[in-house]
This record gives C-alpha cells, sequence and structure tokens, in this order.
C-alpha cells in the first residue's frame, strides 16, 4: 500500500511535474469537450488537418521571437478558411480539400524546419513538451482554456442542434455558417491548447478519441460530455504518471491510454460493446 501512495505522491515532489499534470489535465478536458462535436459531426478528418497546419505558424513564431500559440492559431484559422474557400469555390470534395491543404501546409512547415540551425525546440513542438513548459505557457493554455470552456457553455444548445439537424437550426434562426465557423474557430484553439501536451503529430488523438469513447458509452450528449472529459482527463493524468515512472515520451503514453480507453469501451461498452452484442446475438441464435 505504501508503495502504491509512494507512486502517486512521489512525482508532486518536482515542481515540472506538478506543471505536466496541470498542462494535462486542461489539455485534455477542454480536447474532450471539442471532441464530441467533432465525432458527431463526422470532422474527424478536419481535426487531423487543422493539426497539422498549424505546424507552419509555429516555425515562424520561433524565427520572429513570439509565442507559438500566435503562430499556430493564425495558421490553425486560416488553413480552415482556406478549405472552406477550395470546397465553395471548385468542384473538389471537402476530404479531397482537406487533404490538399493540410498536407501543403505541414509540407511548408518541414521545409522551414530543414532551413532551421537549432531543431531543439520545434522538435518538441512536433511530439510534445509538456515536462518543459514554462509560466508564460501555462497562462496562455488556461487563457485559451478558459475561453473554450466559456464559448461551449454559452452556446451549447445552439452547437448541439447544429450538430444533430442544421435543417432544423436555419427554420429557428440560427446560422448553421456561423454556429460552424464557432465550431472550427474552437477547433483551431483547441489544437493549439494541445500541442505543448503531445504535440502536432498525436494532437488529433486528442481532439477525436475522448469524444468517439464516450459515443460507445452513452446516447446522451449529456452524458457523452461529462463520460469524455472525465476519460480524457483520466488518461492525461495516467499517461503523465507512466511517463514519469517508465521514463518514456508523455504525449505518447497520454495518447496511449486514450486508446486503452476506447479499446475497452469498444469491447464491453454495456450499450455498444462488441462483447455483449456478440453474446446477445448467441443468446437469439439459441433461443431462436
Amino acid at each position: 500500500m505504501a508503495a502504491l501512495v509512494e507512486w502517486f505522491v512521489g512525482p508532486f515532489q518536482f515542481d515540472f511535474m506538478q506543471r505536466a499534470l496541470l498542462v494535462s489535465v486542461l489539455a485534455g478536458g477542454v480536447c474532450a469537450l471539442l471532441s464530441c462535436w467533432m465525432t458527431l459531426i463526422g470532422w474527424s478528418l478536419l481535426g487531423d488537418a487543422v493539426s497539422h497546419a498549424v505546424l507552419p505558424g509555429v516555425v515562424l513564431s520561433y524565427l520572429l521571437g513570439v509565442p507559438f500559440a500566435a503562430g499556430a492559431l493564425v495558421f490553425g484559422v486560416g488553413s480552415v478558411g482556406l478549405i472552406g474557400v477550395v470546397n465553395r469555390t471548385s468542384r473538389v470534395k471537402e476530404d479531397a480539400a482537406i487533404g490538399v491543404v493540410f498536407t501543403a501546409m505541414f509540407a511548408v512547415g518541414v521545409v522551414l524546419i530543414s532551413v532551421i540551425p537549432s531543431q531543439t525546440d520545434l522538435m518538441h513542438i512536433l511530439f510534445g513538451n509538456v515536462l518543459g513548459v514554462s509560466d508564460a505557457e501555462i497562462v496562455q493554455i488556461a487563457v485559451m482554456a478558459t475561453v473554450i470552456v466559456g464559448v461551449v457553455l454559452l452556446k451549447h444548445r445552439d452547437l448541439t442542434l447544429f450538430a444533430f439537424d442544421r435543417a432544423h437550426a436555419h427554420v429557428i434562426g440560427l446560422s448553421p455558417r456561423l454556429l460552424e465557423a464557432l465550431l472550427l474557430g474552437l477547433l483551431s484553439v483547441t489544437v493549439v491548447v494541445a500541442l505543448q501536451a503531445v504535440g502536432i503529430i498525436m494532437v488529433v488523438a486528442m481532439v477525436i478519441v475522448p469524444g468517439a469513447t464516450a459515443y460507445l458509452l452513452s446516447d446522451r450528449f449529456e452524458w457523452m460530455l461529462l463520460i469524455a472529459v472525465a476519460a480524457s482527463v483520466a488518461a492525461s493524468v495516467l499517461g503523465t504518471y507512466v511517463s514519469f515512472h517508465a521514463n518514456v515520451a508523455t504525449g505518447g503514453a497520454i495518447v496511449l491510454a486514450q486508446a486503452a480507453a476506447f479499446t475497452l469501451a469498444y469491447l464491453f461498452s454495456p450499450l455498444h460493446g462488441r462483447v455483449w452484442r456478440l453474446a446477445r446475438r448467441r443468446r437469439r441464435a439459441v433461443t431462436a
């Protein structure tokens, strides 16, 4: 028992672990909120696109000596707008427009990285550096997380109606175009929040997996939100602890914890779990 207590309490002796846990919890919570809408609307690929498209903004921020969140946010919002322009003004469908824009943006970032003498900080952005987060970065993350949660609470009903029935939202006087833009803007900010925790490469998992996990566990959206946040925060804490004790990459450990939660939900969810569905099918076959 004492060893278990030490396993949980020991890391708190270090300031960098306290910071890492705080950032991981903030990132996990806000990403989980947005992931529920991403899952319902079917914007998984768009989340992947935004997470990769911010790379040039991060690189340019380091070159100019400004906070990386500023450049990432500009390129995240810009890439979303560019995808919409390409989709509306050409025969190219949305999935193809997403593929073109995010691969082009990511390639620009890779080229910029190749011409920068020191790549240490940029590698941290690619794969996460939550153990080395600074006070200024914590403040940035906390402010952005607060804005996201505030907007979600304020527009919760409108965004939920938009996700389930755009036509009805339009009939009652809401603007689906504006709600879509709001969600995409929130997605861009959320990606920036998660960058410090898991990096650009795996940030898509943070904005997709919690919602997908909760979708398997509940048919009510309110419960889906609570389950997604709880599962994501728990995975963030567990992944951070495992990374400390096992000396592995924090971002990878967090994403693996989320993947484990999804696997358990996929197999054993009382509503949609694969194991229970097979068991019910066999019982029906026996009684038939």
